[in-house]
């Protein structure tokens, strides 16, 4: 895959409401872009990177016989009241 390709391109300035250091660099670098506050959209590189991480850790946890769970993003109102988090 040629860089030119790609949808996220590097930047030489930070973006100005990046709240870490990583936030900058990563933004910066075409792997991630922010969408709104703590939301950020991966760009091709960073979902490439994501991809190998995970790849990673599923080959390491299969070594060891580990099991791996896929949970939902919304849970329940009924979970936060129990732990008066609501």
């Amino acid at each position: 895959m040629k860089y030119s390709k790609l949808l996220g391109k590097t930047t030489q300035t930070a973006p100005h409401d990046a709240d870490s250091i990583n936030a900058q660099l990563l933004t910066q670098a075409g792997f991630i872009d922010k969408v709104s506050a703590g939301v950020y959209n991966y760009l091709p590189l960073g979902l490439r990177v994501l991809a190998k991480i995970n790849k990673v850790i599923r080959e390491e946890m299969n070594a060891i016989g580990g099991q791996e769970i896929l949970m939902p993003s919304l849970h329940p109102i009924s979970l936060w009241k129990i732990t008066c988090r609501e």
